[in-house]
């Protein structure tokens, strides 16, 4: 049984640089496009020493999973300070950290103090600071443009970063052959000064919260409840995990082809980035249109199958201009694959939740990730190089041909503009209650028995809305004595919490979904809603505890 409403088509495509005529959207991208260039650079050169200093195939493969690690570890909590913090404040401290990393390395690689160890905690530390941006950078842009250039929106933000791919590693191994690693970590530090400078002007509208911010342990678990009640954004945070479990190995093992069965020096390593943001450049020119002519799960599907295809070229072609053209073929897949898995994610969410469940979306996608390049790293130093690469391609297509049939893609945005779903039930007449609970919601249903089958088909979806939204423990029962009496009940920690729940988390497709359930009850009758609190709720108890036993 489906738990969700069928979604429309993405609609008329605007042009693929409408997001570009917003200011601030305009002057981030460029912005971010130079940070990009610094961090792909640096890539290179922490890499590259890492080489230098030792390292096989596992040792480079840990460089990535330093980067990416941290992002892991901290996502969720990150994504639930962007929903209850100011965004851009929080996007400013995650660049600072990101600074610092990078100038420390610049600075301990400069005075001849680098070691492994040195390597990956600093690198680590950027990572810190990337969990901190990474899942408000992609809340805040439907912020930037329109809901409709979205798509766009993804698309050029994925561009921006292969783009960077395509220059900054070729600009990278040029600079290390010239003046060693120590370079690249010092123009990555200065990179990130662009950014700051834009946010820092940014005027950002305050958030309006009624209820005041939100505690971020009550966050984070209205965070994951949304994401286990969401099957569409499930499907999208599935494909996306798979995806990156084999794909991610690329990146961590193409250093050790180029130094090993290719015998290329940093400046070939470099090129050999290029190609991927070369492919990825040709696949921003193309996406669009292939976007107008291909459903999402095709699409998707089809470029992960590409990609795979790229991964088993490289295991298996002993050349480098060879491997350079499956790069720049594989770099057109990730950017169709990445483009499309980020716009999908932010549509699918409403504002409330935004920021924490991209926080969820890019758990699995590093943490998938961080675990390819720690595991195929190993594998490597295991099967081989080449042999690995092989092994992960066939992995990859398996993956990908199963997951399009268990997590279809959904083919379109939802609504989930904002919207109060009922009249604010009435406040607890007692003071300093608000966090009392849990409260006990019912809901009395009246539909003829010639409706009562699909009355209950409808108010599946309708419980994972209110599981989305705040609810614990929903169920819908029928009166064994008066069998055209339905009772939904569902339970919500707090009074707090249940007002969230009514004025700040409903959505345009909350109310769809309760609409179609009201179509099948009988004519003129209006659910009756109560609101019951525990009777030994915390702040009671005090009191109860004065009378004598």
């Amino acid at each position: 049984m489906k738990h969700a409403p069928a979604t429309q088509d993405w609609g008329p495509e605007p042009s693929a640089w409408a997001p570009m005529r917003r200011p601030v959207f305009r002057a981030l991208w460029i912005a971010q496009l130079a940070a990009n260039m610094g961090t792909w650079m640096q890539t290179v050169g922490a890499q590259w020493l890492m080489g230098d200093l030792g390292g096989g195939a596992l040792e480079v493969a840990l460089v990535q999973t330093a980067t990416t690690l941290p992002v892991f570890v901290l996502v969720v909590p990150a994504g639930a300070l962007g929903d209850i913090l100011d965004q851009r404040r929080l996007l400013i401290g995650g660049q600072l950290l990101m600074f610092l990393g990078a100038a420390g390395l610049a600075g301990v690689t400069a005075a001849g103090a680098e070691t492994q160890s040195l390597l990956l905690g600093l690198t680590a530390l950027m990572g810190v600071g990337e969990a901190f941006c990474i899942s408000s950078f992609q809340a805040i842009q439907p912020e930037l443009v329109s809901r409709e250039e979205i798509p766009q929106a993804a698309l050029l933000n994925s561009a921006n970063g292969n783009v960077a791919r395509a220059a900054g590693p070729a600009f990278g191994g040029a600079l290390i052959h010239a003046a060693g690693p120590e370079a690249t970590f010092a123009l990555n530090a200065l990179s990130f000064l662009g950014v700051l400078v834009v946010l820092y002007a940014w005027k950002r509208p305050p958030t309006h919260r009624p209820l005041g911010s939100e505690h971020i342990r009550d966050a984070i678990r209205a965070g994951a409840r949304y994401v286990r009640s969401a099957p569409l954004l499930g499907a999208v945070i599935g494909r996306s995990g798979l995806f990156m479990l084999f794909a991610g190995g690329m990146w961590a093992l193409l250093p050790t082809v180029a130094r090993g069965p290719l015998g290329l020096d940093a400046g070939g390593y470099g090129l050999l980035l290029g190609s991927v943001g070369l492919g990825a450049v040709i696949g921003a020119v193309l996406l669009p249109s292939m976007r107008g002519h291909l459903r999402t799960n095709v699409l998707v599907t089809g470029a992960m199958v590409i990609y795979a295809g790229t991964m088993a070229a490289i295991g298996l072609v002993p050349y480098a201009v060879g491997v350079a053209a499956a790069l720049i073929v594989s770099g057109l897949a990730w950017v169709a694959v990445l483009s499309t898995l980020s716009a999908s994610a932010q549509v699918l969410l409403p504002a409330w939740a935004r920021t924490r469940g991209l926080a969820y979306y890019q758990l699995v996608f590093m943490g998938g990730q961080a675990l390819g390049g720690v595991g195929w790293g190993a594998v490597a130093d295991w099967l081989g190089v080449r042999t690995t690469f092989v092994v992960s391609a066939i992995g990859l297509f398996v993956t990908t041909v199963v997951g399009m049939r268990t997590l279809p893609m959904p083919s379109g945005p939802v609504d989930v503009r904002p919207a109060q779903l009922w009249a604010e039930p009435p406040s607890i007449q007692m003071p300093g209650r608000r966090d009392a609970g849990p409260v006990l919601v019912t809901v009395e249903w009246r539909v003829d028995r010639a409706n009562a089958e699909a009355f209950i088909a409808a108010m599946q979806p309708v419980g994972m809305s209110r599981r989305r939204t705040g609810a614990s423990l929903w169920g819908l029962f029928e009166d064994m004595a008066d069998p055209t009496l339905f009772l939904e009940t569902f339970t919500v920690g707090s009074e707090r919490e249940h007002l969230r729940q009514i004025m700040e988390r409903g959505t345009k497709l909350d109310q769809e979904l309760e609409a179609r359930a009201m179509a099948l009850t009988r004519p003129g009758h209006k659910p009756q809603v109560r609101h019951l609190i525990f009777a030994y709720a915390s702040g009671r108890d005090e009191e109860l505890s004065s009378f004598p036993p």
